[in-house]
């Protein structure tokens, strides 16, 4: 996963505690606090900071369950040379 994805994501995960979260694919994005609204903020800022859009089929809660679904759902949208 991109460092940026990672330090985009942190201020989404309203349940992770005050202590650093080492952010894994793995990682519940639920349990941490993405709720349906905060899931439409942060593709907002995907979108911005990825320079991306991603596709409406992608627009799901299997998308944004995971840090790793999420992020392959990104990856997906990027030219080779970003995620190599």
């Amino acid at each position: 996963m991109d460092p940026r994805f990672t330090d985009l994501l942190r201020p989404f995960l309203k349940h992770a505690g005050a202590d650093p979260l080492t952010l894994t694919p793995d990682t519940d994005l639920r349990r941490l606090g993405v709720d349906s609204m905060q899931a439409i903020e942060l593709l907002f800022t995907i979108e911005d900071t990825f320079g991306i859009s991603l596709p409406d089929e992608e627009l799901n809660d299997a998308t944004f369950a995971t840090a790793g679904s999420l992020w392959q759902a990104i990856a997906a949208q990027l030219p080779d040379e970003v995620t190599a």
